[in-house]
Order: structure tokens, then C-alpha cells, then sequence
């Protein structure tokens, strides 16, 4: 079994979120990007496993010219027939060095923080008028998953129109906003579900208040939609 936790790793960290990652223990490999959640500089990503010795015996090419047998240090260290690329920067270096920096109370408040911003953001969409969640139930994460519904389309019954034209809102907002420069939002289709705002909230700097001025610039841009 694999478990993709690129985003949701670093729950690890919390002691208020790690349940939710109960049972990670017992899964075959384990990805992870520290680079996503825990805002470590790009590239570093990891790829773990159970079973010792997987990595090398499907990746190893035996070149001689390369990991020589009769070195001087342990050939333990010798990683590069455990990975495609052979040689390679050391990314996890960059984690290292932020976790020496913030300590593991510190990357803990990070994603606390980043998950009660994305509570809050869903505590105050719901029930707002002209917003309509993609999934029932409070985000286990902090993607948060709505569509905004301008007032032109909140009279329209849920049919094939209503869905045609609310596919084209999300685009139109986000490239004004791009315009304008003020918030950038990723949107997404997910299979019959039409093109839908995802918020990812990675930064624990934001702030209530930016969470106000991106719901009230949404419905700025896409009033007249």
C-alpha cells in the first residue's frame, strides 16, 4: 500500500493534527514534500519505504567507474545507486537547516497555524450567500473547495446551463485577479464537478484579515459575472 502525503506529511508535526495520519505506519512507501506544507525552498521531496534494500536493487546500475568496493569509508554513504538520477543535490539539507532554525515546536505552530486559517475561511463561506462548498463537511486540510456563485446564476435551477456557465466564473475572477495583482487562488475541475476555486493555505504569516480581503476581492471581481 502507498500513501501520498505530499501535503498532508507534515501533520506529523502537530500533535493537535497527527491523528489524522494514524496508521501511515503500516504503509509499504510513503511520499512526502516538505517543500509543500512545511514551506521548505523547492526541490525537496522524499520517497520512503518499508522494505530495506527496494530502492537500490530497482534503481542500482553497478557502474564500476562510480561506487568502487575498496574505498576508504563506509559505502553506505554511496546513495547515488539508490535513486534514478544517480547524482543529485542533497535537498534534504534545506529541511534540515529549517528544522535546526524553527525546531519542531516551530514547524508545529506553522501547520496549526495554517489550519485554523483554513477553518476560518470555511466557517465563513458555508453560509455566506453566493458561495457553495465543493464537499460536505470542514476540510481535514487546508485545501478548501468552494465555488463562488455571482447573483446572475444564484436564480438559475441546478441544471446543464447552470453548471456550463458556473464553469466559466472561476477562470474569469482568477484572471482578473491576476490583472489587478491583488490574489492569486488556484481553480480545478474534478471529474462532473465544474471548475471550482481550491484554496491551499500554506502561509502561517497570512492573517484574518487576508482571509477577509480574498473573499470580499472574489466577489469584487465576479459580481457582474
Amino acid at each position: 500500500m502507498h500513501v501520498d502525503a505530499a501535503w498532508g506529511g507534515g501533520l506529523l508535526m502537530s500533535q493537535k493534527h497527527k491523528w489524522k495520519l494514524s496508521g501511515v505506519e503500516r504503509a509499504n512507501s510513503v511520499t512526502w514534500n516538505p517543500h509543500k506544507m512545511m514551506g521548505v525552498p523547492l526541490q525537496c521531496s522524499a520517497l520512503l519505504v518499508r522494505e530495506e534494500g527496494l530502492m537500490q536493487s530497482c534503481n542500482q546500475m553497478h557502474a564500476s567507474y562510480l561506487f568502487q568496493q575498496d574505498k576508504h569509508y563506509d559505502l553506505s554513504y554511496d546513495t547515488g545507486d539508490k535513486a534514478l538520477q544517480c547524482g543529485r543535490h542533497v535537498d534534504v539539507f534545506k529541511l534540515w537547516l529549517m528544522w535546526r532554525a524553527k525546531g519542531t515546536a516551530g514547524f508545529e505552530a506553522h501547520i496549526d497555524k495554517c489550519l485554523e486559517l483554513a477553518e476560518y475561511l470555511y466557517n465563513i463561506i458555508k453560509n455566506r450567500e453566493g458561495y457553495e462548498m465543493v464537499f460536505d463537511g470542514k476540510p481535514q486540510h487546508t485545501n478548501v473547495c468552494f465555488w463562488y456563485v455571482p447573483p446572475s446564476l444564484r436564480v438559475l435551477e441546478d441544471n446543464e446551463e447552470r453548471m456550463s456557465r458556473l464553469s466559466k466564473v472561476a477562470p474569469v475572477i482568477k484572471a482578473r485577479m491576476m490583472e489587478f495583482g491583488t490574489t492569486m487562488v488556484s481553480y480545478q475541475p474534478l471529474g462532473d464537478k465544474v471548475n471550482f476555486f481550491r484554496m491551499v493555505i500554506s502561509n502561517p504569516a497570512a492573517t484574518h484579515q487576508d482571509i477577509d480581503f480574498l473573499i470580499e476581492e472574489i466577489e469584487r471581481l465576479g459580481q457582474d459575472l
